[in-house]
C-alpha cells in the first residue's frame, strides 16, 4: 500500500478528511450526506476533471444534465468517451477482415459500448442517484416495478398503454371494414367533402407493424388528411400472423395487393386506383406493379407512391448485419414451434438500430429514475408489435436483403410470373427520410434506377417514421426536391431545393396532376353503401388481435 508521500498533493488524505468532516456528511439526511461526500471528492478530483474537459462530447444527450458537471461524474463520462473512441478506432484498424465483417463488428461493438455507458447504471448515473436520495429510494422501487412488469411481458415498454384506445383517441378516423380475407381487412373511410377525386387511393402499410401509424391522433393522421383533401381512401389492415399462417409466403402478400386493387376498382366502378406502399409493403408493391405490367394489367394502377421503401438492398444499412447464416438460423429456431416469428423479437432488432434512443434512454427514465410512462402515441404504436409468417420472413431476408434478387430481371418469380422491375412505367412518387436508419435514403433513391416510368424523389427531414408522419399544421422538419434530373443521390443532395414543413401538400399536388376529375361523395363512396357491405366499424378487429 502506498504511503502518503506517493500520493499527489491534490489528493492529500489529511486534507481530504478535513474537507469531508467539514462538509456535513455526518448528517442523518441522506441527500445532504450524499451531496457533502460528493463535494469533498469533487474538491480532490477537480484538477483531473478540468484537465480532460476537452474530451467531453457536449452533443451526447446522455451526459448533458447539470449533475454530470460534478468532477466525480465528469471524470466518469470522460473515461467512458475516451474508452469508446479507443475501442472503435482499434476495431476500425483491424486487418484481414472484409468490409462487411468490419461493419458488422463495428455495429456489435457500438451496441456493447452503448450498453456500458455509466448513464445506464443506478450507481454511476448522478441524476438517478440524486433522485433516489430525494425520494428516499421510492424512485428505484418504482423503477424495479416497471422492470418486473416488462420482464413478464417479455418486452421493453416505452409508453402508457392505458392512455390509448383504438377507435377512440387513436386510429379513430371514421370508416368501415368493407372486405375481409384470412390475410387482411380492407377499410374504407367516410368522406368529409361533398365531392371526391374519381380515382380512389389504396394504402398498403407494412405488415411488420399495425396500420394505424398513418392514423394516430387526429392531428397526426395521414389518412384523415387525405380524406379532408377529397380523396376516397382505403387501407389494408394486415392480420398478425398466427399458426394458421405458417405457410404464407411473399406470393400471398402480392396476391393480396392485387386482390385489394381489383376489389376497389370493381366496387367503385373505376378503371384504376392510386396506390401507396410503406416500407416492406412498398417493396411488395414494386413487385406487384411488375407482375401487373407483365400480365398486361398495368393500367389498373394510375400512380404509385412509396414511403421509405427499398427494392435494391445493396445499400440497405445496418439491417444487413442480421442476415448471416447464424442470424437466420436463430430466427428459424425462434419461429419453428409455432410457424411464425414473435413480433417482440423483430421490435428488439429495430430498437437495437437506435439503442441509445429506443432502449437505453427508456431504461434510464423508466427503470433508474422511476418516471411514469409517457402518453406518446407514436411510441405506443412502436410497441404494438405484430407477428410474421416464418416462411415469408426467411425468404425475405435471404432473397431480398442478402441475395438482392428483386433487382435482377426475371430472377424471382411470383404467382408464376417472373419479376422485371424495368417493366414498371407507372408514375411514381418516392419519399425517403434523411435520417432513416431502417431504409437509408440512398437505398430508397435507387428505386428510380429500376423503374422506367416517370419518377419524383422527395427527401424528407427526420427518419423512417417521423419523416412520413409529419402533418402540415405542425410545421416540423423540411423536405428537399430537385428538378434537375440528378443521376445520383449525391447529386440530388448537392443541388436540392429545401422547403420548410411537411411534404404532404407537395404529394397532393403531384397526385391531382394525374387526374383531378371529381364525383359526388355518394353511393359507393360512402362505406357500406355500395356492393361492399360494412362488416364492422374502423379500425376493425384484425388490428386489435394480439
Amino acid at each position: 500500500m502506498a504511503d502518503s508521500s506517493e500520493i499527489p498533493p491534490f489528493m492529500d488524505p489529511t486534507q481530504f478528511m478535513k474537507l469531508f468532516a467539514q462538509s456535513g456528511a455526518a448528517t442523518t439526511d441522506p441527500l445532504t450526506a450524499y451531496r457533502a461526500a460528493l463535494d469533498a471528492w469533487g474538491t480532490v478530483l477537480e484538477p483531473l476533471a478540468k484537465a480532460g474537459r476537452d474530451k467531453v462530447d457536449t452533443t451526447d444527450r446522455r451526459f448533458t444534465a447539470p449533475q454530470w458537471e460534478h468532477p466525480v461524474f465528469d471524470l466518469m463520462r470522460q473515461s467512458y468517451q475516451v474508452m469508446s473512441e479507443y475501442m472503435l478506432a482499434a476495431a476500425d484498424q483491424l486487418e484481414g477482415l472484409s468490409e462487411h465483417d468490419k461493419a458488422k463488428m463495428g455495429f456489435a461493438l457500438r451496441s456493447i459500448i452503448d450498453a456500458m455507458s455509466p448513464a445506464n447504471s443506478p450507481f454511476t448515473n448522478p441524476v438517478a442517484l440524486e433522485r433516489a436520495m430525494e425520494t428516499k429510494g421510492a424512485s428505484l422501487m418504482a423503477g424495479i416495478q416497471h422492470l418486473m412488469q416488462d420482464m413478464q411481458r417479455g418486452q421493453l415498454t416505452h409508453t402508457d398503454s392505458s392512455a390509448f384506445t383504438l377507435g377512440e383517441n387513436i386510429a379513430s378516423t371514421p370508416g368501415k371494414v368493407v372486405y375481409q380475407t384470412p390475410l387482411f381487412q380492407l377499410i374504407q373511410y367516410d368522406p368529409t367533402t361533398k365531392n371526391v377525386l374519381e380515382t380512389p387511393l389504396i394504402i398498403f402499410p407494412p405488415w411488420i407493424n399495425r396500420f394505424y401509424i398513418l392514423d394516430l391522433t387526429a392531428e397526426k393522421s395521414f389518412i384523415k388528411y387525405c380524406v379532408d383533401q377529397g380523396i376516397t381512401v382505403f387501407i389494408v389492415s394486415w392480420k398478425s400472423a398466427d399458426a394458421s399462417m405458417k405457410d404464407v409466403i411473399w406470393d400471398d402478400y402480392i396476391a393480396a395487393q392485387i386482390d385489394a386493387i381489383d376489389t376497389v376498382r370493381s366496387a367503385l366502378d373505376v378503371p384504376d386506383v392510386h396506390t401507396i406502399g410503406y416500407c416492406v409493403a412498398g417493396t411488395t408493391l414494386a413487385a406487384t406493379l411488375a407482375i401487373l405490367a407483365a400480365t398486361d394489367a398495368a393500367d389498373k394502377v394510375r400512380s404509385a407512391t412509396f414511403f421509405t421503401a427499398q427494392v435494391d438492398f445493396s445499400s440497405s444499412g445496418e439491417l444487413l448485419h442480421f442476415i448471416d447464416d447464424q442470424q437466420i438460423a436463430m430466427t428459424e429456431a425462434l419461429s419453428a414451434p409455432q410457424g411464425y416469428l414473435d413480433g417482440r423479437f423483430l421490435a428488439l432488432t429495430f430498437n437495437m438500430l437506435r439503442s441509445k434512443d429506443l432502449i437505453w434512454s427508456t431504461v434510464v427514465k423508466i427503470y433508474l429514475l422511476g418516471e411514469d410512462y409517457p402518453a406518446f402515441d407514436l411510441l405506443h404504436w412502436n410497441g404494438d408489435v405484430t407477428n410474421l409468417p416464418a416462411k415469408w420472413h426467411r425468404n425475405y431476408l435471404v432473397d431480398l436483403y442478402r441475395e438482392n434478387r428483386l433487382v435482377r430481371p426475371d430472377d424471382l418469380s411470383v404467382l408464376g410470373t417472373p419479376i422485371d422491375l424495368r417493366r414498371v412505367k407507372t408514375p411514381t412518387y418516392i419519399q425517403a427520410g434523411r435520417e432513416d436508419h431502417i431504409a437509408p435514403a440512398e437505398s430508397v433513391w435507387k428505386l428510380q434506377q429500376h423503374f422506367t416510368g416517370p419518377t419524383k424523389f422527395v427527401l424528407a427531414g427526420s427518419g423512417h417514421i417521423a419523416g412520413v408522419v409529419n402533418p402540415p399544421a405542425q410545421m416540423k422538419y423540411q423536405y428537399w426536391t430537385n428538378d434537375a434530373a440528378p443521376t445520383s443521390y449525391a447529386a440530388f443532395i448537392e443541388s436540392a431545393s429545401e422547403t420548410k414543413g411537411s411534404w404532404w401538400p407537395d404529394w397532393v399536388v403531384w397526385l391531382t396532376e394525374k387526374g383531378n376529375a371529381c364525383v359526388p361523395a355518394t353511393g359507393a363512396r360512402q362505406p357500406g353503401q355500395g356492393t361492399l357491405k360494412a362488416l364492422e366499424s374502423a379500425p376493425g378487429s384484425y388490428v386489435k388481435a394480439r
